[in-house]
């Protein structure tokens, strides 16, 4: 009997039949992500259903050398939750693990199975009168689990953050079988070094998180959404600023949109009519929200007024009921669906200094038309917090082959651009596999050191999601 195979076994003997995948036909929905990428299949899946079973997997795997890949929703775009190739690896899906553990709506916490879906979540604050804040197109199939590990963002970070600011507690598997007990409620807790840090954003290489403590809010029972139109990306970064100081912390999304993503969301969706009277060079999609006695139609208006007198706002259409806003939204969606049917092409999630979009914007589109004017360049995001999506379409009639060798040149082109901003590779997905080398050779000497030393303490034998952000060992 291999080791392997005894590994297994073992498994199955612990978790049962319908807790250990190994039918390739039933492994088949865990290889690839949302954006339908793949590379191999696993030796096999496991699903173990509690915390404890998850250290008994893992304790078992680690004692005999067999690498794990914690796996969540699948909607990650960076290759971090797909099996390697070789079918050497288990996936380990937390998928069974999906309780609400505890709700305490006077704290503003709740607690929860890493394996809960984000919308389930949602839906469970909304019951007590709360809200868990993050906010991402994928919601319906995501989980906490992955969030965490990827320190998601979303569209509402300028006023809530990201997961760093919405954890307050985990429950983590280390890489050799313990359980790091840390599902703490406390808003303030100053003891040394936040080690729960570490794990948000660690992208499965230091441990499987099994539970967390989320922070709530108050759940907004108000909201107001507006879709402008605007002349360049320096009105609307003007227009951010009025914004960012008129509505204040009201302000929960700001979104930068072009307009071939307005056709785009229009091709992908039919049903959506042109939002405006005539087309404007780029728009920002907008929402404020609040609880109590706030007019917020009145302070979106006089947003809007004011931007007008400066000539920042050509046009603009203000939601009137939700369902006007839910068609608003569409766009925002649909527009992602647009790129997606038409193929293979370059998707980032990069960051610059707010003040310096509109800069960057201009010296990346140029040097990329420069090398490849036959591209189309769809550069989308989130205003408020520095992050966009650089996205390029490279021509539908050019070969697979032809696209994926130039896309990925054209991405070195893009990080060299980036650095020239002191920018980010990544704002949202995280390294994963497809980053790597790209993040590797922006760390300093230094700061390799520091974080292969921090792979190394939490696992000495380089078996969790071995080859993510990280070189395998």
């Amino acid at each position: 009997m291999t080791a392997a195979t005894d590994v297994l076994d073992k498994l199955v003997q612990r978790l049962g039949e319908t807790g250990v995948l190994q039918d390739p036909q039933e492994m088949e929905r865990y290889v690839s992500d949302w954006a339908g990428d793949r590379l191999g299949m696993p030796l096999a899946v496991v699903r173990p259903d509690s915390t404890t079973a998850v250290a008994e997997v893992v304790a078992l795997c680690g004692e005999h050398g067999m690498r794990l890949s914690p796996q969540g929703g699948h909607t990650g775009l960076v290759g971090g939750a797909l099996p390697e190739k070789g079918g050497q690896e288990i996936v380990l899906s937390l998928e069974r693990m999906n309780e609400i553990r505890a709700i305490d709506p006077v704290n503003f916490t709740m607690t929860v199975d890493a394996g809960c879906i984000l919308e389930t979540v949602k839906q469970a604050a909304a019951e007590h009168d709360c809200d868990f804040p993050l906010s991402l197109g994928a919601q319906g199939s995501c989980q906490i689990g992955g969030n965490i590990a990827t320190n998601a963002g979303g569209l509402n970070v300028l006023r809530y953050g990201m997961m760093r600011q919405l954890v307050l507690g985990l429950e983590v598997v280390l890489p050799d079988g313990r359980i790091w007990n840390n599902l703490k409620s406390l808003h303030k807790d100053n003891r040394g070094y936040a080690l729960q840090q570490l794990l948000l954003g660690s992208e499965g290489t230091l441990g499987i998180v099994t539970g967390a403590v989320l922070k709530l809010v108050p759940l907004p029972d108000q909201s107001r959404t507006a879709l402008l139109g605007l002349p360049s990306v320096e009105a609307v970064i003007a227009l951010y600023g009025l914004a960012r100081r008129g509505c204040s912390d009201l302000l929960t999304a700001f979104e930068l949109i072009p307009r071939r993503c307005i056709e785009l969301a229009m091709e992908a969706t039919p049903t959506l009519g042109d939002p405006l009277d005539s087309a404007y060079p780029w728009y920002v999609l907008m929402e404020v929200a609040a609880t109590g006695p706030v007019d917020l139609g009145a302070m979106l208006e006089q947003l809007l007024e004011d931007g007008m007198e400066r000539e920042l706002v050509l046009d603009g259409a203000l939601a009137s009921s939700e369902a006007q806003a839910g068609q608003l939204w569409q766009f925002r969606e649909s527009m992602l669906e647009g790129q997606r049917l038409r193929g293979e092409h370059l998707r980032t999630d990069i960051a610059v200094p707010i003040s310096a979009i509109p800069a960057f914007v201009e010296r990346a589109s140029q040097r990329v038309q420069h090398v490849s004017p036959e591209c189309e360049i769809i550069a989308y995001g989130h205003v408020g917090d520095g992050n966009l999506h650089f996205n390029i379409l490279p021509p539908v009639d050019m070969a697979e082959a032809e696209k994926y060798r130039h896309l990925h040149e054209l991405e070195a082109l893009l990080f060299e651009v980036l650095d020239e901003f002191n920018g980010s590779i990544s704002a949202e997905h995280g390294i994963g596999r497809s980053k790597q080398s790209a993040y590797l050779a922006r760390l300093s000497p230094a700061e390799r050191e520091l974080v292969e030393g921090i792979k190394t303490l939490f696992d000495p034998a380089g078996v969790m999601n071995a080859g993510r952000l990280l070189p395998p060992r």
